[in-house]
């Protein structure tokens, strides 16, 4: 199951802690957005369908343009696209926050605000794989260290959002969230990397292609993203609304908030797990985690006692976070580096497109056939993904693949260690 011992190579290099810092502010910041714009939105009377606008407009803008992102940072170079990204969503966040400050934004420039800044979000995505290899000599320890602060941006975020948001204002919510991409992005100038050659010869329709033919040529890449279309269909869209449906109107309101922290919690013990455990077969290993998935959408339908709720929600956060060091791990060690991004912005694409549909379906739905019933539905879903992960040749049987040989430039030691 796992492949022999490897000596542990030096992850907190000047580059990794620099790139781990810009990551962990960015996905800060994106955390806090969500909240932020929710909260502001529904204060300032705009209703619900303004909240859905908003983060429908950022997220349709993303999917639409998180391929050319690929095609771009793979004809330039990611670093100076991400960036751009981030002062381009430091500046959209401040203005954010000095409209706030000067008086009632009208919702048409909230949502032009929206639709920008998933633009820019999708420039500065693609890179945030392509450059782990270039960081990292262990690109599985990195990417583990890095789920693990996912999971702690997860848990942080939103709290820091919504205490803003309540003690002091939108506008010092916004403020803050324009502060994190600033960070990103001064981390980001700092890195040291070796030179970017890029082949400039073809055209953005040709890259567009190149991108699409390594994309389908490979059949566990393409797959797994099929079976992710499922799963953000029926599973990931619906799960939020419908899981804060269910548990709030059995535990209160501050018991969503709980179970989506323990979620987060499971997802940094999985990130952990990741780091130590390292299958000959990644995403055998990772399909395999993915079984305790279903326990989210099974203990949200079931809504049990506190205690068994914040347990399924934490188990199901260690399976994830797992497959997902596993499957980020093997597409950055198994695609050419020069078509890494725009494989990746496929990836992206394929694998978000299908979670605005279930968002937009789970209302109407729950009112025919009802909330517990189509969360069971979902661990039903969860359930049968993981067999196809398991099921398919090319996914279950693809083994481990050696980071991509780098020509790292010289870095100064730190004393921080990850073994």
């Amino acid at each position: 199951m796992t492949s022999p011992a490897v000596a542990p190579s030096r992850l907190w290099t000047w580059n990794f802690s620099l790139y781990f810092t810009a990551r962990m502010a960015s996905l800060l910041g994106d955390a806090m957005i969500p909240v932020a714009m929710s909260v502001a939105l529904l204060s300032l009377g705009y209703g619900v369908s303004a909240v859905g606008y908003t983060l429908g407009a950022w997220m349709g803008a993303f999917a639409l343009f998180v391929v050319f992102g690929g095609v771009f940072a793979d004809r330039f170079h990611p670093r100076p696209q991400m960036i751009g990204a981030d002062a381009v969503r430091c500046l959209l966040m401040a203005s954010l926050a000095g409209y706030f400050w000067l008086g009632r934004p009208s919702l048409w420039f909230v949502v032009t605000v929206a639709v920008l800044g998933g633009t820019a979000t999708a420039m500065f995505q693609p890179g945030v794989s392509s450059l782990v290899p270039q960081v990292a000599a262990d690109p599985q320890q990195a990417n583990g260290v890095l789920r693990v602060g996912q999971g702690l941006s997860t848990l942080v975020g939103p709290a820091i959002a919504g205490t803003l948001v309540a003690v002091i204002s939108e506008a010092t919510a916004f403020a803050a969230t324009a502060v994190t991409f600033a960070i990103s992005g001064i981390c980001l100038v700092a890195l040291r990397l070796a030179p970017f050659v890029a082949d400039r010869s073809a055209s953005t329709l040709a890259n567009l292609r190149t991108g699409w033919h390594e994309f389908r040529s490979r059949t566990w890449l393409w797959a797994v993203i099929l079976i992710w279309w499922f799963l953000g269909m029926f599973v990931w869209g619906p799960i939020t609304p419908l899981g804060a449906a269910a548990i709030i109107a059995e535990h209160g309101k501050a018991a969503f908030g709980y179970a989506e922290g323990a979620f987060g919690a499971g997802c940094i013990i999985g990130g952990l797990v990741a780091i130590r455990i390292r299958p000959s077969r990644p995403l055998f290993g990772g399909g395999l985690a993915m079984f305790l998935f279903p326990l989210m959408p099974l203990t949200a339908g079931l809504v049990p006692a506190m205690p068994l709720l914040l347990l399924g929600y934490a188990a199901s956060g260690v399976g994830w976070a797992f497959w997902g060091v596993q499957w980020a791990t093997t597409v950055q060690t198994q695609i050419p580096e020069d078509r890494l991004n725009r494989v990746a912005a496929y990836e992206i694409a394929g694998s978000i497109l299908a979670v605005p549909f279930g968002q937009a379906i789970a209302g109407p739905a729950s009112a025919v056939f009802g909330i517990h019933q189509l969360l069971l539905g979902a661990a039903l879903v969860s359930v049968c993904c993981a067999v196809a992960l398991l099921a398919v040749p090319q996914i279950r049987r693809l083994p481990r693949a050696s980071a991509p040989s780098r020509s790292p430039m010289a870095e100064p030691d730190l004393a921080a260690q990850v073994s």
